[in-house]
């Protein structure tokens, strides 16, 4: 697994309990899978078409830094399919998994776009000079 993002918690990311707002994680995963099929695909419209069941581990409190990793199962046609696991910077506990995320990439009409893609790239490949 890729850990590509850190959050910090802070009290606006606290439910009632004082932990970790589901909520909160789910968009900020939601946005780490948005970002880097957007990278990969190099396609800005791309969407979340589905996520699989979310398993939550454990809890976070404030002022826990949680990293969130994304890792490709398999690249669809015109889709992208991701799992993560977010867990705690410190521990390396697990806080929530998600076993199938789907990215889809689509076209200026909003229909899903064959992005002819099969192996993971990074962009400081892409931006190599020969």
């Amino acid at each position: 697994m890729r850990f590509h993002t850190r959050k910090w918690i802070k009290p606006q990311d606290l439910n009632a309990n004082g932990s970790l707002f589901g909520g909160r994680i789910l968009e900020w995963i939601d946005e780490e899978a948005a970002l880097y099929s957007i990278i990969q695909l190099e396609n800005p419209h791309t969407v979340t078409k589905y996520m699989s069941e979310i398993d939550f581990k454990s809890s976070a409190r404030q002022g826990d830094i949680v990293e969130i990793g994304i890792d490709v199962v398999k690249f669809g046609n015109a889709s992208l399919t991701l799992t993560c696991e977010v867990r705690n910077k410190m521990t390396h506990e697990s806080i929530i998994t998600i076993d199938k995320i789907v990215m889809v990439s689509l076209d200026e009409n909003g229909k899903a776009k064959p992005h002819g893609k099969s192996k993971i790239e990074f962009v400081k490949d892409r931006l190599r000079q020969d």
